[in-house]
C-alpha cells in the first residue's frame, strides 16, 4: 500500500492542536501564540510557543510539512540509495520548559519520511518517541511515566517497548559528557517494518500517549516549593539539554542542512541556563544523586504491571 501522506498531515496538526490544549489547561495562565511560515524550495509550518507561562517557563509545538529536491547528509547518511533524491518530511516536535526545578523537562516528536518521486517513493519511514529529562529525581514519576511508554507500543508488538527503549536510552547520551540526558522513555527511526497502516497506527499511539504520560508528572510537581539552590541546578542542567541539541541531535541537524526555518528549529532551547566553571554538586546532595544514582540506564519498570 502507498503510504498517505494526506492522512499524515492530518494526524500531525490535530495533535498539535489537542498538546497545545492540554498544555494551556495545566498551566493555567500561559496562552501559545504562533506563526505559520513558508519555506524557500518548498513546504511551511505552523509554530506555536507558550512563555512565561505559570507552570511553564517556555513551551514550544512546532508542525512542520517541508520537501526537497535532494536529502542533506543528516538524513540519508544510513540509506546510500536514496541520496540525493526528492524527499518530504512531515512532523510535530516539542521541547517544555518546565518553571519549577521539580518538574522535568520533556521532549517528544513523531515524524513521517518519504524519498523519490511523487506518488511512488522509493522509500518511506516513521520516526519518533518521548523522553524525559529530571533535574530532581522521583522513582514515582520514573515509573509512571515508562509505564505509559510500554503501553503505548504494546499493540504493536512484545519486542517493541524493549528495543525502542534502548534506542533512546542510546541516543539521548551527550558522549562529550559520558553522561544521559535524562531517564528516557521511547525512541524509533527507519521504521517501516509493520507496513504503512499499522506503522501509522504507531506513531499515532506514541504520539497520541504523550500526554497522558507528561501531565500528571507535571500536576504532582509544579507546586512545590524550590529555591535559588534548586534554580541554579535546573539552569545548569539546562546547559546539558543546550549541548546535545546543537552537538548531537539529528533532527537539529536535518532542519540546519536542509536550509529550515532556524527561529522553528530552535524553538527547542530553553529562555534561561547557565553555564559554570567547575561546579560540580556537592558529594552526597540530592543534586549529585541526580547523576550519580537517578540517571544509570535501567529497567524502571522489572515486574511492575
Amino acid at each position: 500500500m502507498q503510504p498517505d501522506s494526506n492522512a499524515v498531515r492530518a494526524f500531525l496538526l490535530g495533535l498539535q492542536e489537542s498538546i497545545c490544549t492540554a498544555l494551556e489547561s495545566e498551566d493555567g495562565a500561559g496562552r501559545f501564540e504562533g506563526d505559520t511560515w513558508e519555506r524557500a524550495e518548498g513546504g511551511g509550518g505552523r509554530t506555536r510557543v507558550l512563555s512565561g507561562g505559570s507552570a511553564f517557563e517556555k513551551a514550544g509545538v512546532a508542525f512542520s510539512h517541508v520537501v526537497g529536491s535532494a536529502l542533506p547528509p543528516s538524513a540519508s547518511a544510513r540509506r546510500p540509495d536514496i541520496a540525493g533524491k526528492p524527499w518530504s518530511a512531515l512532523g510535530v516536535s516539542l521541547v517544555i520548559h518546565p518553571r519549577n526545578p521539580y518538574v522535568p523537562t520533556s521532549h517528544a516528536n513523531v515524524r513521517f519520511f518519504s524519498a523519490g518521486a511523487e506518488g511512488a517513493p522509493q522509500a518511506w519511514w516513521f520516526g519518533g518517541g518521548w523522553d524525559l529529562t529530571p533535574f530532581y529525581g522521583f522513582e514515582e514519576d520514573a515509573v509512571a511515566w515508562h509505564r505509559s511508554a510500554r503501553d503505548a507500543v504494546a499493540p504493536f508488538g512484545p519486542r517493541l517497548h524493549g528495543r525502542f527503549k534502548k534506542a533512546c536510552d542510546d541516543y539521548f547520551f551527550l558522549k562529550h559528557r559520558g553522561e544521559p540526558r535524562g531517564i528516557g522513555g521511547l525512541f524509533f527511526d527507519d521504521f517501516d517494518e509493520l507496513g504503512f497502516e499499522s506503522s501509522f497506527a504507531l506513531t499515532r499511539s506514541v504520539g497520541n500517549a504523550f500526554i497522558g504520560a507528561y501531565r500528571p508528572i507535571v500536576a504532582r510537581r509544579k507546586a512545590k516549593p524550590y529555591g535559588e539552590r534548586e534554580r541554579e541546578h535546573q539552569l545548569r542542567r539546562r546547559g546539558r539539554y543546550v549541548e546535545f541539541n546543537l552537538l548531537q541531535d539529528r533532527g537539529t541537524l536535518f532542519g540546519i542542512q536542509s536550509g529550515g526555518r532556524t527561529e522553528s528549529i530552535l524553538m527547542s532551547l530553553p529562555p534561561l541556563v547557565r553555564w559554570d566553571y567547575g561546579a560540580d554538586p556537592r558529594p552526597g546532595s540530592p543534586e549529585a544523586a541526580l547523576l550519580d544514582v537517578f540517571l544509570k540506564p535501567r529497567d524502571w519498570l522489572g515486574d511492575s504491571v
